[in-house]
């Protein structure tokens, strides 16, 4: 059954869904036409928020475009290409490479959402490497699948936000400890039920060997070594490039600045910290600083649809802020809902809104100030309120391209090739996250 579930939204998804950039679009168009007509705004203010809003996420951007660079570069260094080709030897059939795949994403997501994104994209190339006749669209699909896991781990943006003096919400609401979020038993049940059934999911999702889709060979070929022998008659210039003593007294620094970042913060890993994580063991495995360099150049082209695609995101989200509109959806789910179904039903609406604003922090910033106080007046659980918000993130992240974009260039493919699999692990997740937050 999962299987033919799964074929019928492939073959949906390859005829009806656009290039994530044209989704963005299209989707800009559409919240337009409901800020319009749904919130108090004109036409002009629309615009004026699309416009304002539209480099928003400069920083998130260049983040996001280093993650996939700091990553790409330092997988294709050659200890971690060879620590990955262990690990993924462990596979020797298409089952396993599928399974062994889902659950080291998933793994390496409730550790960090950044690690997990690229790790796992990569960790499915080494696979796909190895075991030649498994369906390489459903390997990627199972390392962005793993991505389900996040927001229950150690870097989710909603329960760490809600935790952290000065946080918007803290004034009405006070801050809502980690043990009433990402330590209850419901987040426990929730993201240990998806860590150890996901596996079995995508498992049942293989197709049969005469229907996969062959994948260009060029896809999967090793990247050249970035490793570079100086001539005898090298200039000062070219030995400075290829300086091992410069690549490590740069790695020393980063490392000791780590050590000393988490000795003052404790275990609190944000995007930047692994970005420099990345970088600098980056540059100590390649060498010199020119080897890494080289391994930069080949992973750069990859963040071509962040830079493009972002702004429009950017522009979508303040959309929703300003106009209102994200909490006229909070609020109408919020209006139909009791003390029981409240988690329930904050959940929906926080996957409906992840389609206009696909961002942790994004969603406490707009449905946060609707949540809570209607949480307190019902006197439901805020910890449970909280993360109903996360979860509803997570979930929808499934049928966004947006958080794809990283996990697609690496791989070399299209949003339509990994969306029909994504799309029944939305509705499989989706029951999980229910059971969780009714029951527990």
């Amino acid at each position: 059954m999962v299987g033919s579930i799964t074929n019928f939204f492939s073959k949906m998804v390859e005829r009806y869904l656009p290039d994530p950039l044209v989704f963005a679009m299209i989707l800009t168009i559409l919240i337009f036409f409901l800020g319009v007509f749904i919130t108090p705004s004109t036409p002009m203010d629309m615009v004026q928020m699309w416009g304002d809003g539209f480099w928003g996420l400069l920083a998130f951007s260049m983040q996001m475009a280093l993650v996939l660079v700091t990553g790409h570069a330092l997988a294709s260094s050659p200890l971690l290409r060879k620590w990955m080709g262990k690990i993924a030897s462990l596979a020797k059939t298409p089952v396993q490479g599928v399974m062994l795949v889902t659950f080291m994403s998933s793994l390496c997501s409730i550790i960090n959402w950044g690690f997990g994104l690229v790790v796992g994209a990569l960790f499915a190339r080494e696979v796909a490497r190895r075991i030649p006749k498994v369906d390489y669209r459903l390997l990627i699909a199972s390392a962005y699948i793993g991505f389900l896991t996040w927001h229950g781990g150690l870097s989710g943006s909603v329960p760490l936000t809600a935790a952290t003096p000065g946080n918007p919400m803290e004034k009405t609401a006070g801050l809502i400890p980690i043990s009433d979020t990402l330590l209850t038993p419901f987040n426990i049940f929730i993201t240990v039920a998806l860590l150890i059934t996901l596996p079995f999911l995508t498992k049942l999702m293989m197709k049969p060997e005469n229907e996969i889709v062959a994948i260009d060979p060029e896809l999967l070929k090793e990247e050249p070594p970035t490793a570079r022998k100086l001539p005898s008659n090298a200039t000062i210039a070219e030995k400075l490039e290829e300086s091992r003593i410069l690549a490590y007294v740069i790695g020393l620094l980063g490392i000791v600045y780590i050590v000393y970042y988490f000795m003052k913060n404790g275990f609190n890993i944000n995007i930047n910290i692994v970005n420099l994580l990345f970088f600098v063991l980056g540059i100590i495995l390649h060498g010199t600083p020119m080897s890494y360099m080289r391994a930069v150049k080949g992973a750069i082209g990859g963040t071509a649809g962040i830079l493009v695609q972002f702004p429009f995101y950017a522009g979508i989200q303040m959309m929703m802020e300003q106009s209102g509109l994200g909490g006229a959806i909070t609020n109408f789910f919020i209006d139909i809902s009791n003390k029981d179904t409240f988690p329930i039903l904050t959940f929906f609406s926080s996957g409906i809104i992840n389609l206009a604003v696909p961002s942790g922090g994004g969603h406490w910033v707009v449905q946060a100030p609707f949540v809570i106080p209607a949480a307190q007046a019902m006197g439901a659980d805020l910890g449970k309120a909280a993360m109903a918000i996360a979860y509803g993130e997570a979930w929808m992240n499934m049928v966004q391209p947006f958080w794809a974009l990283p996990a697609l260039a690496i791989a070399g493919l299209k949003a339509r090739d990994i969306m029909g699999f994504c799309i029944t692990a939305l509705l499989y997740s989706g029951v999980i996250f229910l059971i969780g937050l009714y029951f527990f």
